[in-house]
């Protein structure tokens, strides 16, 4: 079987979409978004009919965002996150949403094809909270191979001004 990777991070906005304190990380999205539509190995990413995520409610509390892809790899989205523009972004991910007190972020692997729902998405977040990684959900620095490989969990290190963002 042939599989990709999918992920979910989420966060709670520090002010709501429309104050000016979020108001570069919102005008940074669409460009962000663009980047990862046309980068090698992108599949899919949640959006609305906006091109974003960041209107779809998944929670009663309105500040509560949620980001999920799939890519062809788990470099592939590597990459991406920690070796194109969307990192200038996301180190400045701390001036715009809360310091998160558990894990945010979740990897798990989806047969090629599959486009994952947010419920699927949130359970294997909480899965990784429950348990810590596995190869039902984990992260960057404990990746797990598909599920018809064996193999250890691998560590996939980010550059060094990214540690901590998972």
């Amino acid at each position: 079987m042939n599989w990709h990777i999918a992920q979910l991070n989420v966060g709670r906005l520090v002010a709501p979409t429309d104050s000016p304190e979020v108001a570069e990380f919102m005008a940074a999205l669409e460009r962000i978004n663009a980047l990862a539509d046309i980068s090698p190995g992108f599949v899919w990413r949640l959006k609305s009919d906006s091109g974003n995520a960041t209107d779809i409610q998944v929670s009663p509390d309105p500040q509560f965002l949620v980001n999920m892809s799939v890519w062809q790899s788990v470099e592939a989205l590597f990459e991406f996150v920690y070796r194109s523009n969307h990192t200038k972004v996301m180190v400045r991910r701390r001036e715009w949403l809360e310091k998160p007190e558990q894990p945010f972020l979740s990897l798990w692997w989806v047969p090629a094809g599959h486009i994952p729902t947010v419920d699927e998405a949130l359970a294997r977040l909480d899965h990784l909270r429950a348990n810590g990684p596995t190869p039902h959900a984990f992260t960057f620095r404990e990746k797990y191979p598909p599920p018809d490989v064996a193999g250890a969990p691998e560590d996939l290190k980010p550059e060094p001004y990214c540690v901590g963002w998972e």
